[in-house]
């Protein structure tokens, strides 16, 4: 058996490795770009909430920066003190997984504000892509992504339990709806979607998972989980393992291909969302032979298209919208999440900011997996949860579940009377049944 020494020498020989490999990608030319003018740090959740010099994103640059100068400039060769070159050991390595890992969540918010639009997170997922080649991913987060390769998804969800829990949440969609033919359809070949949930909906969330149902049923669309891949996140994306992330979108496709989908409908997740529909494509090196689409923007069709009866007026608490990062400022889903509100809601406020330039809710990066860093998660939430209190608003209407495991937490822990809940449940509960026809399939 390798000795503690040997394995930190063989860490510290992959971290190299991959440092070396990093400097022809995006993320090298941003390292030499930063001009240390410290306007990021107001755009940062997490250094508002505790500002201290390492919160900084220009800190957390020049952290990344410095071993990338040592090893790849002419003076950090040569005169490493005058340019703040830095040698990258096993003491390095370990400071840096609490630097890119539990001190920025990758929301891009700071180059928004950036005075020379430096993309902060490229370099902190190229430093997270060094640490991962390391075999330094933070427990939590390797343990995850380990599960989703394994059984298919994060929560080791096994095809019987999904059964089951498909067919009791059919029994009480029915009953509630009055519809015999409204329920949750699994591993049914020739359906026109494959949908995937975060597997949260199936363990404690169920009724996520029956308003979706709900929905779809109530628009006529032809739908079905799956039983190998019912999967919306990928954890290979937040430990920026491009390896498992790219055989979890590959399995996503070839289960579409053998159920026979022309689209894959991705539940409220906003990195799901982001990786399926903008880095698949880069992780598998070809463009997707089928679409990916938000559930957000099938259900601003099927209201645009009237597919949907609702009555309004049976949601007539002040809702809010929470933006998630990866959704909004990276995947560029703003308006139909806008358009569905605005449509089922009587009385539908904004946070102030919104859309891309909202503060992320802390919870992002992989976070919720680290329990190392939750108590500093915990504390950039006030950001977000002073967001909240402003809209004076009762409902938050959050489309991403890790977003929502977040908003429950600093919801509680700063005093917020209010209630999280998804999209398509709000859609869910002011659709009138009196009015919906029977399934109809349509193509």
């Amino acid at each position: 058996m390798a000795s503690d020494a040997e394995a930190r020498a063989r860490a510290l020989s992959s971290a190299l490795a991959a440092l070396d490999a990093e400097a022809g990608r995006q993320a090298a030319i941003h390292m030499s770009a930063c001009v240390r003018c410290g306007l990021c740090g107001q755009s940062c959740h997490i250094y508002r909430s505790e500002p201290t010099p390492a919160n900084l994103p220009a800190s957390k640059v020049e952290a990344v920066a410095s071993f990338h100068r040592r090893r790849h400039t002419f003076l950090g060769r040569h005169a490493p003190r005058l340019v703040g070159a830095r040698d990258l050991g096993p003491r390095e390595l370990e400071s840096l997984v609490e630097t890119v890992f539990g001190r920025c969540t990758g929301c891009g918010r700071c180059s928004l504000h950036c005075s020379i639009g430096l993309d902060v997170s490229a370099i902190i997922r190229a430093a997270r892509r060094v640490l991962t080649k390391a075999g330094l991913t933070p427990d939590g987060l390797r343990r995850t992504v380990r599960t989703q390769i394994e059984t298919g998804n994060q929560m080791a969800v096994t095809p019987e339990e999904l059964r089951e829990t498909a067919a009791w949440i059919s029994d009480e969609l029915a009953g509630e709806t009055g519809h015999e033919g409204a329920r949750v359809p699994v591993d049914e070949a020739g359906s026109r979607v494959l949908y995937l949930v975060n597997p949260r909906e199936i363990k404690f969330f169920p009724l996520s998972l029956q308003a979706a149902a709900g929905v779809f049923y109530a628009a006529g669309e032809s739908w079905t989980l799956s039983t190998r891949t019912c999967d919306v996140t990928n954890y290979g994306f937040y430990a920026v393992d491009d390896s498992a992330a790219a055989e979890l979108t590959r399995r996503v496709l070839e289960e579409a291909d053998r159920l026979g989908a022309s689209e894959v409908v991705l539940s409220e997740c906003g990195h799901g969302f982001r990786s399926f529909r903008w880095e698949g494509p880069g992780w598998l090196g070809e463009r997707p032979r089928i679409p990916f689409r938000s559930v957000l923007e099938r259900m601003d069709a099927w209201l645009a298209e009237d597919r949907i009866p609702i009555d309004p007026a049976r949601n007539a608490a002040v809702t809010t919208l929470h933006d998630p990062c990866n959704l909004v400022r990276w995947g560029g889903i703003s308006e139909p999440q806008r358009n569905v509100l605005r449509k089922i809601c009587a009385r539908f406020v904004e946070m102030t900011p919104n859309r891309a330039d909202n503060f992320c809710c802390g919870g992002g990066g992989g976070m919720l997996s680290m329990e190392e860093f939750g108590e500093r998660r915990v504390r950039s939430g006030s950001i977000k949860a002073e967001q909240i209190r402003a809209t004076g608003a009762r409902v938050v209407a959050c489309p991403c579940h890790n977003c929502a495991d977040q908003l429950l937490e600093i919801t509680r822990v700063h005093g917020l009377d209010v209630e999280i809940r998804a999209v398509v449940e709000i859609l869910y509960d002011v659709i009138d049944w009196r009015r919906v026809r029977g399934q109809t399939l349509r193509s």
